[in-house]
């Protein structure tokens, strides 16, 4: 039983990296036969590993079909993303006064190395590059990673377990690709994680708590232009699949 969850924790991990790094793209139908070949295993731990995508939102299952990655309206972006800031703007707050000196250490090192690879996107952007899903996953990481920090200092596990859930409503890279029309975004997330982290540091569970809720908010009102801009006939990224 523990090889069996074992192999399914992998092929888990692997398979939401590359749906939210935009390799599989939003609409996909993924077969278990596909993947068992894929992974040299059994279908029973594909089978067990897409039980938990789907409880992570990622993926629907469909009658006859296999199981689709799902896409998402913008309507549906939106309210995510409000219930999202107020979670993390309690969790923010809430851990505030709760960080030790250890916990502060690992929110600056996540911060600065969310911040190195904002910087390298924003350089593949503005050269016009193909996208580097590998880069944008190791990015996404790096976001996390700084976000985690609050929640294991805020200790509340509902809290966290909705907000997580909450963070995995994405578009995968028809939002989030290197291009030039993101740089603000970018721009915007290393500024706003470095202001949130001095707000802690200095004890203001109170401004943590509005930056937090900020940061995301923000977040999504680009997100919802970029959105429009596609669905009017936006120009792609070269590095962007049909």
């Amino acid at each position: 039983m523990t090889t069996l969850s074992t192999k399914a924790d992998d092929i888990a991990r692997v398979l939401e990296d590359e749906i939210v790094g935009g390799a599989i793209a939003p609409g996909t139908v993924m077969r278990q036969e596909q993947l068992s070949e894929r992974f040299e295993v059994s279908r029973t731990p594909v089978r067990e590993a897409l039980r938990r995508l789907a409880a992570l939102g990622l993926v629907t299952f469909e009658p006859n079909r296999g199981v689709r990655v799902r896409s998402i309206s913008p309507g549906a972006l939106r309210a995510a993303q409000r219930g999202r800031a107020e979670l993390e703007a309690r969790a923010t707050e809430v851990a505030t006064p709760r960080m030790t000196a250890s916990d502060l250490a690992a929110l600056d090192d996540a911060e600065q190395r969310f911040s190195e690879l904002t910087l390298e996107l924003r350089d593949q952007a503005r050269r016009g590059e193909a996208r580097d899903s590998s880069l944008f996953v190791e990015w996404m990481q790096a976001n996390y990673a700084f976000h985690d920090v609050i929640y294991a200092a805020a200790e509340m596990p509902l809290v966290e377990r909705l907000a997580k859930s909450a963070r995995r409503t994405f578009i995968g890279d028809r939002v989030w690709s290197a291009r030039v029309e993101l740089d603000e975004l970018y721009a915007k997330n290393d500024l706003q994680h470095r202001a949130i982290r001095e707000a802690i540091s200095a004890g203001s569970a109170a401004g943590a708590r509005l930056l937090a809720r900020e940061h995301v908010l923000s977040s999504g009102r680009l997100i919802e232009i970029v959105i429009e801009s596609l669905g009017s006939g936006g120009s792609r990224d070269p590095g962007w699949g049909s």
